[in-house]
């Protein structure tokens, strides 16, 4: 038979042991949640680098326009998504 100290002992170790599995538990989920949000934004940014030459040839084409037609407005919404460019025209 266990005496009482013996009793008590283990009866902690259990209880840590439970504690321990249940903060295991927590932890796993939240790292695998972290890992679906990391996947997913890797997912976005590798689709986005294979769309970066659309976006650049469009950015370039809309610049020559609004140079070739002297076009304010368009030239303006360039400049309010941080597009400069300088005229090529003397």
């Amino acid at each position: 038979m266990l005496n009482k100290q013996q009793f008590f002992l283990l009866s902690a170790m259990g209880a840590a042991a439970l504690a321990l599995a249940l903060a295991n538990i927590v932890l796993y989920n939240g790292n695998r949640s972290a890992q679906s949000e990391f996947n997913t934004r890797t997912q976005y940014i590798q689709q986005s680098q294979q769309l970066e030459p659309l976006y650049q040839g469009l950015i370039r084409s809309l610049a020559e326009l609004s140079d070739q037609q002297s076009d304010s407005q368009l030239r303006e919404l360039l400049a309010s998504q941080g597009i400069s460019f300088t005229n090529k025209q003397p």
